[in-house]
């Protein structure tokens, strides 16, 4: 069963801190949380970690570490987001072989969306959809059409990302994309909880 749950935030040096963002993002029920500190020390990233559990457990919200099974182990997170050069998702759950985790993909066209549900995640990103600068050696731009198509040909969740913002939500949501993540729309507000219900409101408009 596809979830349909619009919002997947990414925290990446957040203007108003990450455990205010981590605030709103759980009280605006949003699904999923990102932590992605791509430069931080580890012992950084698992002591963030760790502070934001705290905030999102006994939430609707999960919380997800990326790229790193070490940190998503030591912070007791929910999940973790692997890209196609990170340790492999079977890898990684036989490392952290604990019941209800939850481990995401990173894909970059049909082809490589297709060839994830060997794998069985519990989710795909499609992307870069949009040119973006939240993120170096980006893979070429999939545009609105291709991720749409990605998006309903796949039998797994699936979140669109990249260069997603309040302008152009709507097109990419008639395309046929459900879930959605963002960086800068909110990462770049000193109000995250204003940014985020404006967001979801483009995304409850368009999908319900």
């Amino acid at each position: 069963m596809k979830e349909n749950f619009g919002l997947y935030l990414i925290l990446t040096d957040p203007v108003a801190g990450y455990e205010k963002c981590a605030e709103a993002a759980v009280n605006e029920s949003i699904r999923y949380l990102q932590l992605r500190m791509k430069n931080a020390a580890h012992e950084e990233v698992v002591a963030m970690g760790r502070r934001i559990k705290k905030i999102t457990a006994g939430s609707q919200t999960r919380l997800i570490m990326n790229d790193s099974i070490e940190a998503a182990i030591e912070s007791d997170a929910d999940g973790i987001h692997l890209g196609q050069t990170d340790i492999p998702i079977p890898e990684a759950r036989r490392q952290w072989n604990t019941d209800g985790k939850i481990f995401g993909l990173s894909t970059h066209s049909m082809e490589q969306a297709v060839q994830s549900l060997e794998l069985s995640p519990d989710y795909i990103g499609i992307g870069p959809v949009f040119p973006t600068q939240t993120k170096q050696d980006t893979d070429p731009v999939v545009g609105i059409e291709e991720t749409g198509r990605i998006a309903t040909g796949v039998a797994v969740t699936s979140v669109a990302i990249g260069g997603i913002n309040a302008d152009n939500l709507g097109p990419l949501l008639r395309s046929g994309v459900r879930n959605y993540c963002v960086v800068s729309a909110v990462n770049r507000s000193q109000q995250p909880a204003v940014a985020i219900r404006a967001l979801q409101a483009i995304w409850k408009s368009e999908v319900f």
